[in-house]
């Protein structure tokens, strides 16, 4: 297992679009073991493929207090979503960020295993803001462009200065 560098907002490969999972192979299960490895490492509690630079529609996340429940997402589609929540959201992505989005409170996914296998589940709570927010990294897309331009501007102009400081 290795750890993958995690790219940072507003670095233009976040917002590329995922292709879809064909080849479930000893390469799918080596990048699904190395999103675990660098999501817990970050720390945090779900990752998508696109935020390492890897373009395919896969997705981990755990949300249990012990890290001991991880999931794999591959090829996730949302059949349904139920409700509306508002709850504060960060990205390993967007480093430091943390705003209130609004987004579905209940969910149903229809996805893929590493093995390729389909399956069906419902997700309340954290675990469908979590999922939610991870399929959207795979449509290129971030939980900042859910805010207003201003807030948005802001993060971005916070975490280029960020990126400048560190050079």
């Amino acid at each position: 297992m290795a750890l993958l560098t995690i790219l940072h907002h507003p670095d233009p490969r976040l917002r590329t679009r995922a292709a879809p999972v064909e080849a479930f192979d000893a390469t799918l299960e080596r990048l699904v073991e190395d999103l675990l490895e660098t999501m817990y490492a970050a720390p945090g509690i779900g990752l998508a493929a696109t935020q390492v630079d890897v373009h395919r529609r896969v997705l981990v996340a755990d949300v249990s207090r012990e890290q001991n429940q991880p999931i794999c997402l591959v090829n996730p589609v949302l059949l349904e979503t139920v409700g509306e929540e508002e709850m504060e959201e960060g990205c390993l992505s967007v480093p430091g960020v943390y705003e209130t989005v609004q987004r579905a409170d209940r969910i149903r996914v229809r996805a893929q295993s590493v093995r390729g296998e389909f399956f069906e589940f419902d997700a309340d709570g954290l675990l469908a803001v979590c999922i939610q927010h991870e399929m959207d990294h795979l449509e290129g897309r971030l939980f900042v462009d859910y805010l207003s331009p201003l807030k948005r501007n802001r993060i971005k102009r916070k975490l280029e200065k960020a990126q400048r400081a560190a050079l």
